[in-house]
């Protein structure tokens, strides 16, 4: 299991057009991936999981993985927000 904090730093945070870029970053792994904020923990891989947490701009959050390409999808994850989810 790997697991890494990050600010989501874009204004709007992890709402409709972000969280969708997220989830399609996040299915690019094998691994099952989870997202955590204030103690509540959601499948990455999914939209209504996601938009559930209301992560807005200034929250960290947990990126939290288990499986052969762990790191990686942390790492890609994590580099996703720190863009502020810019192609």
């Amino acid at each position: 299991m790997f697991v890494k904090e990050v600010e989501v730093k874009n204004q709007v945070g992890l709402h409709a057009r972000p969280a969708t870029f997220f989830i399609q970053k996040a299915n690019e792994y094998k691994s099952s991936i989870w997202v955590e904020k204030d103690e509540r923990r959601v499948n990455a891989k999914s939209l209504l999981g996601i938009l559930s947490l209301g992560i807005i701009g200034g929250t960290t959050i947990k990126i939290i993985a288990d499986g052969d390409d762990e790191t990686a999808a942390v790492e890609g994850l994590i580099s996703l927000v720190d863009s502020g989810f810019s192609d």
